[in-house]
Parts: C-alpha cells; structure tokens; sequence
C-alpha cells in the first residue's frame, strides 16, 4: 500500500462526507434526525440501516454491518482498501501526497485529457456536419440521444487537424496525451483515434480511462473496432466495459451476464439489465473472471454472438468461469442474432426470453462436442469423454466435476462409473494463493478492535493484559497491533483513515482482510475475548511442538531431554486462560 502523508490524510478525513458518499450509490431516506435505508450487505424488507449527518459511521440493526466511508466501499464496491481511500480523496478534492521515499505516479493530467478529450468526442457527433452521417449509422442501429447521452458516446474527427487543434486549445499536456492514449507518440501531430465513433470506458468512479472505437464508413482502415492502447490507467485484461454502471447490481444479486460487443453491453444495461459487461476487443481471459470473481458472482450468464465463432467463444470462457466454481449458463441466439439485434427486433423483452430459458453449461458443452463425435458407436462417446476431460481437467472444484461427469453420463446413457474413469479431478498448475492461518486468526482480533473502537472502555487493555506484541506470529499483524496501542496509549480517536497514516504496503493488505468481513458490533467483547483465547492456545500449543521436535531431534544429552520433558508435562497441564482484567 502507497505511504500517504498524514496531512493529506488529515484534509482527507475532514472533508469526507459520509452521507454524501453513501448516497452516490443508495438512495438514502432521511428518518427525522437520520437516514435510514434497506442494508446494501444483506437482503430486507424493513430498513435497518441508519447513519446521521455529520456522523462518520453507518450500523445495521439488522445484520451487524458497521462501519466508516472506507468499510462501505470495500465492502459494497469491491474496492481494496487503497482504492477506497484514492475515491475518496478523487470524491472530495483532495490532493493525495506520498511520504518520503513512497513515489507514484501522479494520473490526474492523463485523466484531465481524457475527460476533456470525452467532451469534444460528444460535442463533434452531435453538433457538426460531420456528425449527422455517424448520427444516422446510430439511428439505423436503433441507438437514441438518450443513449448517447447518458452513456457519453462521441465522434473522433476524420480531419486530425481538428483534434489536435482542440488538445493545443486546451493547452492539454502534451506526454499526458501520449502516456493516455490519445496521441501517438511517433507522430507528434497525430491523434490515436480517426473517424470513429468512441465509447468512452470508465472505472468505477466513472472517470473515463480510456476509449473503445467503432469504424462506421467502409473507408475507415483497420479493425471494427480499436482501443486505447495500454496505459497506466488502462488495462486490457483488467477492465470490463460496463462494469462502472454494473458493478452495483452484480454486487447484490452476485450474478453477471457477459456479452461480447460494447454495444451489446450498454443496449442491455439502458433498458435495466445493469448486469452486464463485456470485454475490451482481446480475448476473455482469466484476469476478466477473477475481476468478477472477486466480486462475489456466483452465476454468470454467457450471451455471445449466434454464430460458429460465438459459439465456440461461450465454450472457452464458460470453462473458465466453470474452474473457478462459477456456475455457468449460455444464451443461445439463432444464426446470425446477437444481443443487440434481438433487442432491436423483440425489445428487451424478447431478450428476457432467452435469460430465462438459458442452457447450462454441461449439457451445451455436450452439444458443442458432439458436432464432431459419432455417438451413435461406443468409440464416438469415448471420443466425447476424452475431449470434455479436457476441458474438466484443471476445475478448482471436485464437486463440479462430479456433477459434470453425472450429467455426461446421464446424456450419453452410460454409468456414472464409466465417465468416472475418464474423468479425474486434476489440481491446476497454476500456483494457488496460500492461506496464512497465523495471519487469519490475528486479523480476527483486530477486526473486532478496529470496527468495536479502540477508546470504547475496557477492550483494548483485556487484550494488554493477555497479549503481548510477542505473542502475535504474522509481522503485518503485529505491526498494525502495535499502532492500535498506540494510538490508544496517545489517546487518539481513530478510523480507517487514520489508520492510513500509519500503514504500510503488507499492512494495507492486511486491513483489505479485515474489513472485507463483517461483524455484530454487539458481541465485541465476547468476539475478542474468543480471538485472545484462540491466540493463546495457538501459541500454547506452538510451544509445546516446539519441545516434541527438540526431543525427537536427538541431539540433546540424557541430561537435558529429561529437562525438556519436564517442561512439556509442566506445560500441558497449564492450558491457557483467558485474565479477565478487574
């Protein structure tokens, strides 16, 4: 985690609002002196969760959830803890400085150009000459003004001269141009994007990062579609197109349909099914499905082109959602359909159709493989079996490939014990994030000092009087439990941002742990007397293999095994309790 300056910090935490932020995402109600809404972390009928003006910390009556501007983001957007703190300094106009020897480079310019750069796309589509043949080709498309209002579509102009005469207008910096993407940089007076139409992609702040560009006249040169090259605010694998306006929806309902078209995405997500994304002109990759993934999906819809290439595409990238243990259904369009020609022809209820009568993921795996199996002879199942192992090899997850090879065997009408044998669950090659257990049961005790309060009566000295910062293992952890008892020895009110003044790269990662899980606030002191009791016996018993392996080893004298012995025996009868302080 970046090292912020504790005054950049400090003019962060005077401005954030919390009821402006929460209120950029829910439609908040006020309740006399508060406001009070449905919990975003949890389904309800009864609004439950309540935050007042000028306080910095919202609490569900209903569930527990608990927490500062900082905890809302991580925990409703799906942001790290680092993010939530750039959104809110991006939110309120703060400035954001590093300490001494943290460098980071500063986006704001390449941001600035790329928002200008937005607003004369827009302004060239819908108020030149030029623009009425690209406000047509939309038209015909079935593509309104209040589409490309709300979802900002432009038009780049065919003559550079103008683009370039507007960066200079501007007086736009010229290596933020290059370093955005705009500019190419082998040409100093020549604009990256030329007689296309531009869709502008946005992070989940809404700032526009970068474009996906759609050739409409056939003397246009290169792909359909082009993007903006990689850039420091822009990667390929990482961004979904429509996420921004998505990302919400998918958040609460945990499931995402993907299409293959930008236009696809924001057709489906004007007419309300602000569930759906798509790629960015390359491949749909692992890096796509872990940014859904993380989002907490567990059902993806995939919705691509009714076609040979659509088809095989669904495969590919079904099977990578299926690895990851993401339940998988497929659309399946007539020849030559698409999401965005059946909105066209049937509207979006005709495209609702489809989603709700969509094919699962084994049976049209089976339909796609056996376009070149004969299953009518035992060498074409065995055919079949052998390319769906296949694909099955590398799942995460032993049950889904023992659904998987149920279904197989049930289509193919053979017993389960036969597919069984073709079909072994095979762990991936591919290195697995390790879980640290020290690090886990440490950062249950913080979570319960950090959201509970560090200045709320005797919490923090029943953790003093049990624990010492010996007694914590993980070094990110122990490290962030000494600020805490700083802090609270200084006696200074904290939350999250205050923390940040404090953390580093390790801690941060850290603090994304802790405050991704939530708590009930009201078993503070039952949950922290549980984590100490949890550290304690860890360490007791950590003590106590300690000795075993020293005994086992064999290089002590009689002398002294007989000593280390005495020591275990005197130790196992002394299980670790919690000292209630007076």
């Amino acid at each position: 985690m970046a090292m912020f300056s504790k005054e950049s910090l400090h003019n962060l935490k005077e401005k954030v609002d919390l009821v402006e932020v929460i209120s950029s995402y829910l439609p908040l109600k006020k309740a006399g002196k508060s406001f009070k809404i449905c919990c975003p972390f949890h389904n309800e009928k009864t609004p439950s969760f309540v935050l007042e003006r000028g306080d910095s910390h919202y609490h569900c009556f209903g569930c527990g959830a608990h927490g500062d501007a900082i905890s809302f983001l991580v925990g409703f957007l799906k942001v790290s803890f680092t993010e939530a703190v750039e959104m809110l300094a991006e939110k309120f106009g703060v400035s954001l400085e590093f300490q001494e020897g943290e460098k980071r480079e500063d986006l704001g310019p390449l941001k600035t150009c790329l928002q200008e750069t937005c607003k004369f796309y827009q302004f060239h589509l819908l108020h030149t000459e030029e623009g009425k043949e690209a406000l047509n080709y939309l038209y015909q498309r079935g593509i309104d003004l209040d589409f490309i209002n709300l979802f900002k579509v432009g038009l780049a102009p065919i003559d550079p001269a103008l683009t370039m005469g507007f960066f200079k207008e501007k007086k736009l910096n010229w290596e933020a141009l290059q370093r955005s993407g705009l500019a190419i940089e082998k040409k100093r007076n020549f604009p990256f994007f030329i007689g296309r139409i531009t869709f502008p992609i946005m992070d989940v702040q809404g700032n526009v990062i970068g474009f996906s560009a759609r050739k409409f006249l056939e003397k246009t040169t290169g792909g359909k579609y082009i993007n903006t090259p990689e850039t420091p605010l822009f990667k390929k694998s990482k961004v979904l197109f429509g996420l921004n306006y998505s990302r919400k929806e998918i958040t609460k309902q945990r499931r995402a349909v993907i299409v293959e078209g930008q236009i696809d995405a924001l057709r489906l997500i004007q007419e309300g099914l602000n569930l759906t994304v798509a790629g960015q002109g390359t491949a749909f990759g692992e890096e796509h499905v872990e940014v859904i993934r993380r989002l907490g999906v567990k059902e993806v819809f995939i919705s691509f082109d009714g076609d040979d290439a659509g088809r095989e595409a669904a495969l590919k990238v079904g099977n990578l959602f299926q690895k990851e243990g993401i339940e998988v259904f497929v659309l399946e369009f007539k020849d030559g359909e698409d999401p965005d020609s059946v909105l066209r022809k049937e509207g979006i209820t005709g495209f609702l159709n489809y989603l709700h009568k969509p094919k699962e993921y084994i049976p049209f795996l089976i339909e796609m493989l056996s376009k070149s199996c004969n299953l009518a002879t035992p060498a074409g199942k065995n055919e079949l079996v052998e390319k769906a192992k296949g694909y099955m090899a590398d799942w995460k997850f032993p049950l889904m490939v023992y659904e998987a090879e149920r279904k197989l065997a049930n289509s193919l009408q053979v017993p389960e014990s036969m597919v069984q044998q073709k079909i072994v669950f095979v762990k991936s090659e591919k290195k697995e994030v390790s879980v640290n257990p020290d690090q886990v049961i440490e950062a249950d005790l913080l979570r319960w000092i950090i959201h509970s309060g560090i200045n709320e009566g005797t919490l923090l000295p029943l953790i003093q009087k049990n624990l010492s910062l010996v007694d914590f293992i993980d070094p990110p952890a122990r490290k962030l439990y000494g600020h805490l008892c700083d802090l609270f020895l200084r006696q200074i009110p904290f939350d999250l941002l205050t923390l940040a003044e404090y953390v580093d790269r390790d801690e941060g990662g850290l603090l994304d742990l802790i405050v991704r899980k939530k708590i009930q606030l009201e078993r503070s002191k039952i949950g922290i007397k549980e984590s100490i009791q949890k550290i304690l016996e860890r360490n007791w018993m950590l003590k106590r293999e300690s000795i075993k392996t020293k005994i086992q080893m064999g290089k002590q004298t009689e002398v002294e095994i007989l000593q280390l012995a005495k020591e275990f025996d005197v130790l196992r009868k002394l299980a670790p309790k919690l000292v209630e302080i007076e």
